[in-house]
């Protein structure tokens, strides 16, 4: 087992395309439960909602330490890492360095299981046909020892999983099909005590009722400390490493992409050559031309890899390998229509692939296009990841369209199109584009979204130059493009596009350098937005957006500046990522607003420093999710205000909770005309006792007093938030939040306890009694409490 997962193979299983696994693994980020609607949005786009989540989960797991309970499902995306994670699993077990109490460890790849489905097997010749050396193995030894199971690939199975009609197998030498052997194995009748652990893409989840799995994980590609790792130990020499990572974080993008390991392996491939050359090279800034390179790459690595003529060319080169790529681009087009990642000997001569050749598996489709050997030696086809297979699919679109072939492009159709059937008329590049757009809106799982920002990006005519020798026959689509922009605006600004849709189309005019909605929302933003025009939802996901990929951080965004409905608000939350001031007043926040706060708080690359968010109705389980925000060590908020916003008892617990951590900076906290009552503010006046509070809550008009008065030239510094530079000048305001006696009777003994804190204090609008006021009243003539203002007005 060592020796047979201790190295990757980059390519063709050879010695020669070996790495050792320990040399370059980096870990991943996997987390116990799984996020939303994975499976309903493209794999890759979603993903950067979901990494924007991942702090808001449980600490994340280490793939050795996977097995908790029996039956563990694990689901990430395609090339996230879920089969490398498996054999690092494996790995570590066979060099002896974790899961010992392991005795057999049974590897049952789905894509090997599907060659055999129609067979018949008892479970130990089963194993024995992928473990030879097994085949003396004692019977008795199965439950006498501990047994792991890995079903790798669930999503690639062929084989029907019957959960309701199987009958049931308890005996290992009970001869039946593949598929009732490996439902009882899910189902615990067969080996009850064996651990089994199954990977899937997220499409493939759903053929296992959740009755028969324990324990759900995802893994959720590389976090940006990961990507960083992951560039430094693939590259090896730190100067590139460091060059081509300050060139993936310049291009927002490509950093998206970047969180799924084979996307950092393509581009460090690609960079790291541009890097090596030093010439007048550009370096690719869109997804397109990073795939477009990543082809060339591997042409010359067949190139020098056979010794074939030195075609230093690439116009030669690209011709020379023309014929296999086009045959290679209708496939990758026909199995994505049909949802396929795997492909066999049929599939390549439908396409008029001769699998008998070598150059099928090796030279250019060394990496664009892998041939595996698997069971009894017979070959499985795939592209080196799904986003591979989308770009090619786009050449044989594109072709399809230069050389009138009508039939192949029915699916793209707009309705107005039913002309064009019965005449040999050429196809318009524009008509083309504008059905692929609409198929693109209307696919419910978003499995036509990257493949549009490709089609978008290979009609561009510099990228046409880029192919020339492959394209047959290139066109004049400046024309085409111009009407595509703005059909694409016309979309976004509609009131039914969901989020996703809309950024991903905004993706698709940076695909094909277009700035001009950019500029249109720049304007917007510059502009008296009171006269402006009410802006739709899906505009308002563009306008975020647009925040988001801006280098520079913005000072404020107030919500209230724009001219938008409730759900356009919303769309405009995830603005917040990038701005050090965030005024969110009476917005009707929902729960999917809190998590993205929440997240801003805890993720160390973002400057929120200050967060309004009065006169929204908050649950105490949405304020519990902005505290874990509050507690995290990355959390740099300086002022946080919740006036009216109907909080209680248990958020002041979770308040309080927060303020005690020593990472806690919150210097401001307004909590005004909320009902808190004497028991809540009995539980923040626990924060208010820790030594390590430093809570300062300031009201503006003392902050400009102060400033104006002892240092006006910091003045603007509290202006944009930055309030860490202020002198201790404590201001606690309680205005209106049903405050008795015993309320007050916690507020001074936290002031007793902790005196070198709160100045000045303001009840008004409570009903302390005399006793209360007593109390705190003894707090001024304290010497060694600082409270030197006691505000009061009687209701």
């Amino acid at each position: 087992m060592k020796n047979k997962y201790e190295s990757l193979f980059e390519g063709i299983n050879t010695q020669e395309n070996k790495t050792l696994l320990n040399q370059i693994y980096t870990q991943l980020y996997i987390i116990e439960g799984e996020s939303e609607s994975v499976d309903e949005e493209h794999e890759v786009l979603q993903m950067e909602k979901t990494l924007r989540k991942q702090l808001l989960q449980d600490i994340p797991i280490n793939c050795s330490d996977i097995f908790k309970l029996r039956t563990v499902q694990t689901k990430g995306i395609a090339g996230i890492g879920k089969t490398v994670s498996v054999q690092k699993f494996i790995l570590d077990w066979a060099e002896g360095k974790s899961n010992q109490d392991v005795d057999f460890m049974f590897v049952l790849p789905f894509r090997e299981l599907n060659l055999i489905k129609d067979e018949q097997y008892s479970l130990h010749t089963l194993l024995c046909n992928f473990h030879p050396e097994i085949k003396d193995l004692a019977l008795r030894t199965y439950d006498a020892h501990k047994c792991v199971f890995v079903f790798d690939g669930l999503d690639e199975s062929t084989i029907p999983l019957n959960f309701l009609k199987c009958e049931n197998v308890f005996d290992i030498t009970t001869i039946s099909s593949v598929n009732v052997l490996i439902t009882n194995l899910f189902k615990g009748e067969l080996l009850s005590s064996a651990l089994v652990w199954i990977t899937s893409r997220p499409a493939g989840t759903s053929q296992i009722p959740p009755q028969y799995i324990n324990c759900l994980t995802e893994i959720q590609g590389f976090t940006d400390a990961q990507k960083e790792e992951y560039f430094g130990k693939r590259i090896g020499d730190q100067d590139q490493a460091k060059k081509i990572i300050s060139h993936i974080k310049r291009v927002k993008s490509l950093h998206i992409m970047c969180h799924i390991p084979v996307f950092c392996w393509i581009s460090a491939t690609v960079l790291q050559k541009i890097i090596k050359k030093n010439n007048d090279t550009e370096i690719p800034k869109t997804l397109t031309e990073m795939y477009i390179h990543f082809m060339w790459t591997q042409l010359h690595t067949k190139n020098a890899k056979y010794k074939e003529k030195n075609e230093r060319d690439l116009k030669t080169l690209l011709e020379s390998s023309r014929t296999l790529i086009l045959k290679l681009a209708e496939l990758a087009f026909k199995q994505l229509m049909k949802g396929n990642v795997l492909f066999y000997e049929e599939d390549l001569r439908e396409c008029g692939i001769d699998v008998t050749e070598a150059s099928v598996y090796s030279g250019i489709c060394t990496e664009i296009f892998r041939a595996e050997f698997v069971l009894y030696q017979t070959k499985v086809y795939c592209f080196v990841h799904l986003s591979f297979q989308e770009f090619l699919a786009t050449f044989y679109v594109f072709q399809c369209c230069v050389n009138k072939d009508i039939e192949a492009l029915q699916f793209f159709m707009p309705q107005h199109w039913g002309w064009y059937r019965n005449r040999s008329e050429n196809v318009l590049l524009e008509d083309l584009l504008e059905g692929a757009v609409d198929k693109a809106l209307k696919s419910q799982n978003g499995h036509l979204d990257l493949f549009l920002r490709f089609l978008l990006g290979i009609t561009l005519e510099t990228n046409q130059r880029l192919l020339q020798g492959l394209l047959i026959q290139s066109q004049n689509s400046s024309k085409s493009i111009n009407k595509a922009v703005q059909y694409i605006k016309k979309q976004v600004k509609t009131e039914s596009i969901l989020t996703e849709k809309s950024n991903n189309l905004f993706l698709c005019l940076t695909e094909i350098h277009d700035q001009s909605l950019s500029r249109e929302i720049q304007q917007y933003l510059q502009s008296d937005k009171e006269s402006q025009s009410k802006l739709s939802p899906g505009l308002c996901s563009a306008i975020a957006f647009l925040m988001q990929m801006s280098e520079e951080v913005l000072d404020e965004v107030d919500l209230k500046k724009f001219n938008t409905s409730e759900e356009g608000y919303r769309r405009l939350i995830p603005a917040v990522y990038n701005c050090r001031k965030a005024l969110l007043d009476g917005c009707n926040l929902t729960t999917d607003c809190i998590e993205t706060l929440s997240y801003t708080l805890m993720s160390p690359n973002y400057p929120l420093r200050e967060l309004q968010l009065s006169n929204n109705n908050l649950k105490d389980s949405e304020l519990e999710l902005l505290c874990s925000g509050l507690k995290s060590c990355h959390c740099k908020l300086e002022i946080l205000r919740l006036p009216i916003c109907n909080l209680g008892e248990k958020t002041c617990e979770n308040l309080g909770s927060a303020l005690q951590l020593t990472n806690s900076i919150l210097r401001a906290l307004d909590l005004t005309n909320n009902d808190l009552h004497d028991s809540g503010v009995t539980l923040l006046s626990a924060g208010l006792k820790s030594s390590h509070c430093k809570l300062e809550i300031l009201s503006e008009r003392l902050a400009r007093q102060h400033f104006t008065t002892v240092q006006p030239e910091k003045h603007v510094n509290y202006v944009t938030g930055f309030v860490s530079i202020c002198f201790p000048l404590l201001f606690c305001r309680l205005s209106g939040c049903l405050v008795t006696g015993e309320g007050c009777s916690s507020l001074a003994s936290a002031l007793s306890l902790n005196p070198s804190h709160l100045k000045e204090l303001v009840l008004t609008y409570n009903h302390p009694g005399d006793s209360g006021m007593k109390l705190l009243s003894a707090r001024l003539e304290d010497p060694l409490c600082k409270l030197d203002t006691l505000k009061y007005v009687k209701l």
